[in-house]
């Protein structure tokens, strides 16, 4: 019982083993019988009444996503404070088989024997999460839905879906239908990096995701304890929205296209009443789709506000609510959208520019991605927070600092660094401490074309996330030792990751536009800059 992973609080041996038989009885709580079937999918356990070697029961006494696992040779007996609970119980038997349980089906001649002894286990954060950037690349829905299996056996729960920006509108709206059929589009992609002359592939980029798709998307992550979060990202990062509705913007008469190219752009949504409606409408949308959706992101980040300041209309309102500055305005448009989603019983999530700019319903949770410092202040304000920080959670950047790499915004952000991460510093108050819900890694995709490179970014860094958030971080000397043991799994899965030793020859970067500038963006650079703006509402994320 020594690498599992994430660590859990107790997990004692003792002599001999259990040996499961595929396609043997399980009893139970019929709902936790189907979560444990379900980790433990390649065994094929079938349900019985009563009386099985393998028993699964409610425990009132545990908490939410909690449980204990008591395994003699004679039987399994786990007990479980919720359907999350089994379920990850479930996910530690099987770390603690063969690594051949993370196949897609039993082969023959496995012994599917587990220790004796005992677990009991429960997470630090109730937010253990993946940021998802379908925007810039669209990747298809299989892709989703791995990385969906990929975050339930490393026991995190959230899945935070980034499904529009300047370069993409990702879902389909039956009420606004020139959203999928113009936005989720676009004529080419740039290749160029960072301070290079522009260049493009040609080559014509493009999807987006039924509601159909997206309620089964939920439906899959809710049957493996994750909770899909959407975010539509506004009033910025508007370009796809305005290609298809250029009504909507601060300046209705421009014509708009998707952006091929990466960066931000000053293409922005008017705040006034009919924006509202329009994303109010595709909101619900959404909503019906996913069915149980306690967050929603509204993104409300890396807002050029040039045009609402010179819009004659906008600012007639803007002295109509009373606000003196077209900050003050973001803010009002943020907190009225959050304001929509609270009356369907749904709170609003928000990237920190939102609480700088300070008119926040006192239930939105933000998230800090320009450190720790703008995190502190949210959680002092009385704000639950999710921690975001570029360093060491935005896993675009490379995991070192070398031309084998492939392409990379910056560098380098390594497996140590998130092993180290502590989303909630000893040096915070206990009250603010306890605002802390948890943490995630993000994934944008300006760089991740394609699920291959999706694997070689999320792991093993997601490993160490997967650890920080369940333990409450930093992870523990014997981390290390138990990731080498945890990659073996991970190979029976069939991920892609990154080694630790460095890209395997097919993974590097090549002379080609995989090509990585090492020391272009580095880290530190970037934690300066964004230390220096983290009380204004202007900066914005490094782009290349």
């Amino acid at each position: 019982m020594d690498d599992l992973l994430p660590r859990p609080r107790i997990a004692d041996s003792a002599p001999g083993s259990f040996e499961f038989a595929p396609g043997a009885a399980i009893s139970g709580t019929a709902e936790l019988v189907d979560a444990v079937r379900l980790a433990l999918a390649v065994l094929d356990l079938r349900p019985a009444e009563a009386g099985a070697a393998v028993s699964v029961e409610h425990d009132a006494g545990l908490g939410a996503e909690a449980y204990a696992i008591a395994i003699t040779s004679e039987a399994v007996r786990i007990t479980a404070g919720d359907r999350a609970g089994a379920f990850y119980a479930g996910q530690t038997l099987r770390q603690l088989m063969p690594a051949e349980a993370f196949r897609s089906t039993a082969l023959p001649g496995t012994s599917w024997t587990v220790p004796c002894g005992r677990v009991e286990d429960a997470p630090e954060f109730s937010w253990r999460g993946a940021h998802m950037d379908i925007a810039r690349n669209f990747l298809p829905k299989r892709e989703v839905l791995r990385l969906i299996d990929l975050l339930a056996l490393h026991k995190l729960n959230r899945l935070h879906l980034h499904l529009v920006d300047d370069q993409g509108w990702r879902v389909e709206s039956r009420a606004f239908p020139r959203l999928h059929e113009v936005g989720s589009h676009r004529a080419q992609t740039t290749t160029s990096f960072f301070g290079e002359e522009p260049t493009f592939d040609g080559v014509p980029h493009g999807g987006y995701y039924t509601l159909t798709d997206l309620a089964e998307i939920a439906a899959y992550a809710r049957a493996r304890a994750v909770t899909v979060v959407p975010e539509i990202d506004v009033p910025g990062h508007a370009s796809a929205i305005l290609a298809a509705y250029p009504s909507l913007g601060a300046k209705p008469d421009e014509t708009y296209h998707v952006l091929d190219r990466w960066g931000i752009s000053p293409a922005i949504l008017s705040p006034l009443p009919p924006t509202v409606e329009f994303l109010t409408t595709v909101f619900d949308e959404i909503i019906k789709a996913l069915g149980d959706v306690p967050y929603f992101h509204l993104g409300g980040d890396e807002c050029v506000l040039d045009d609402w300041a010179t819009s004659a209309e906008i600012s007639a309102y803007q002295a109509e609510l009373g606000l003196e500055a077209p900050a003050d305005l973001h803010a009002w448009f943020l907190r009225r959208l959050a304001d929509v989603l609270a009356e369907r019983g749904i709170r609003a999530v928000v990237w920190d520019e939102a609480f700088v700019s300070g008119m926040l319903r006192q239930d939105t949770v933000v998230m800090p991605w320009r450190g720790e410092a703008v995190g502190r202040r949210a959680a002092a304000a009385g704000h639950d927070v999710v921690a975001t920080p570029v360093f060491p959670m935005y896993f675009d950047y490379a995991e070192a600092s070398s031309a084998e790499e492939p392409v990379g915004i910056g560098d380098a952000l390594t497996v140590a660094d998130v092993a180290a991460f502590a989303p909630a510093p000893a040096e915070w108050t206990p009250e603010e401490r306890a605002r802390m819900l948890g943490a995630q890694f993000q994934l944008w995709s300006e760089r991740i074309p394609d699920g291959r490179t999706l694997d070689y970014r999320a792991w093993p860094r997601g490993c160490a996330a997967a650890e920080i958030t369940w333990t409450g971080g930093p992870a523990e000397p014997g981390f290390l030792p138990r990731l080498d043991a945890h990659l073996v799994r991970l190979d029976a899965f069939g991920v892609e990751y990154r080694p630790p030793a460095g890209p395997r020859p097919w993974q590097r970067g090549g002379t080609g536009w995989r090509r990585h500038r090492p020391g272009v963006v580095p880290v530190h650079d970037v934690m300066k800059h964004l230390d220096e703006m983290t009380h204004s509402a202007d900066s914005t994320r490094p782009s290349m």
